[in-house]
């Protein structure tokens, strides 16, 4: 699976990235999730960047994801992720 992320400034691509996972995951919510936990990780270190230049960050940073239930495990902080396993 690839990993890839836009990242949008006042309405200018500013970052972007497109790489292969290094972990295997057994479906596609699960590669969909490690996707967005990198593009979160970046976005904080950014925000992060930013308020260390001085420059104030008060408004959400707004993720958008074609996976729906990425996009609402991530986004709902009582949400556990289930794994199903097949036993051999």
């Amino acid at each position: 699976s690839r990993t890839g992320f836009l990242v949008y400034l006042n309405s200018a691509p500013i970052y972007w990235l497109s790489k292969k996972q290094t972990s295997v995951e057994t479906a596609s919510f699960g590669s969909e999730f490690v996707a967005m936990k990198q593009c979160c990780e970046y976005l904080r270190g950014l925000r992060y960047k930013l308020r260390m230049m001085g420059i104030p960050v008060n408004n959400p940073v707004f993720t958008y994801g074609d996976n729906q239930s990425v996009l609402w495990n991530t986004s709902v902080p009582d949400s556990t992720l289930k794994k199903k396993s097949n036993s051999i």
